[in-house]
């Protein structure tokens, strides 16, 4: 009401900011599979080119690090998230989780696809996880768009659960500032916010993926190359003008699909779980570690490789073990 909005905004010491409701939206994949795909290697490409297998070897798995995950949900009785699913909850139309709580389950079929990739279980000696051994906090807070009350919920729900990185691949197209109070808050908890910079080509981007404040995240194909969809833009701003950050594996990624067996998928949503994952090996490893110096190992570690141009790519692609001796 009215009188409601005004007392918030008086509430100074408790309230920074009341913004609208600009719609939020999954990013959804360029590409999804027809039929389920199968895992011909050990390993996914994903997991093979960020030097994820060298972590392993060294004992890293992202043991006791809690992600956070917002997304369509995931299907809780996939092989892949057997014992990895710390908890889940669903938030309905204005914000609020639903009673009594749900099983863990993917109104879709996105969720199910990104959380596997950040911490995906072994299944039958096939890896797709890059980070096997996390725990994952997941909500249910968006199918299509129009879901900003829902994610908001969300985002507060993760928090309280202790989450050290959260994994969002969705947004709203263009500059929208509505969501920045909340990405200083995840910083300011000592949370990586880990967004995707959406797949809408070259000159657009999603908020909040395109705050400097988050690690935006963009995609590459197994070439090595910026996949065409994968959004970057230049901002008028003195701190972190290009966006994304940095681009990962986010083209043909298998991951799990609900139902049981495997997808492939393409788009700058598989690419960010992948970077999420990263971070919880890196945490597992140096626990007292800051969000700023996780964040600035695994930019540090990136290399503009030949076929990637700044302008789509900006730091380029990260190496897993260098970012670990980086930090």
């Amino acid at each position: 009401s009215r009188d409601g909005l005004a007392a918030l905004r008086a509430d100074k010491d408790n309230v920074e900011q009341v913004s609208g409701t600009p719609p939020l939206r999954l990013i959804r994949p360029r590409t999804i599979s027809d039929a389920s795909a199968s895992l011909a290697n050990t390993y996914t490409w994903g997991i093979e080119t960020l030097g994820v297998k060298e972590l392993w070897d060294q004992g890293l798995s992202g043991k006791n690090v809690l992600v956070g995950h917002l997304d369509t949900g995931v299907d809780g009785d996939h092989a892949a998230f057997k014992n990895a699913i710390f908890d889940f909850t669903e938030f309905d139309e204005i914000g609020r989780e639903i009673t009594p709580k749900p099983k863990a389950h993917d109104s879709g079929e996105h969720g199910t696809h990104t959380a596997a990739t950040i911490l995906g279980r072994e299944i039958s000696g096939k890896f797709i996880g890059v980070a096997p051994q996390a725990m994952l906090a997941s909500a249910l807070v968006i199918e299509g768009g129009n879901a900003i009350a829902r994610v908001i919920g969300g985002m507060d729900w993760a928090i309280g659960k202790g989450i050290k990185i959260l994994s969002m691949s969705l947004g709203f197209q263009g500059w929208w500032s509505d969501f920045l109070p909340l990405t200083r808050i995840l910083r300011a908890r000592g949370i990586l916010p880990v967004f995707a910079a959406g797949n809408e080509f070259v000159g657009a981007t999603r908020s909040p993926g395109n705050y400097w404040q988050a690690l935006s995240v963009g995609a590459c194909n197994q070439q090595m190359e910026v996949a065409d969809f994968s959004s970057s833009q230049l901002f008028k701003r003195k701190r972190d003008p290009l966006v994304p950050d940095l681009v990962a594996p986010g083209d043909a990624v298998i991951s799990a699909k609900p139902g049981g067996g495997y997808q492939s998928m393409s788009g700058t949503s598989m690419a960010t779980p992948h970077i999420a994952g990263l971070a919880a090996l890196l945490w597992e490893a140096k626990p007292n570690a800051t969000v700023n110096q996780v964040e600035k190992a695994i930019f540090d570690s990136c290399q503009l490789l030949p076929k990637m141009a700044q302008m789509r790519a900006n730091r380029g692609f990260p190496n897993g073990p260098k970012a670990l001796a980086l930090l």
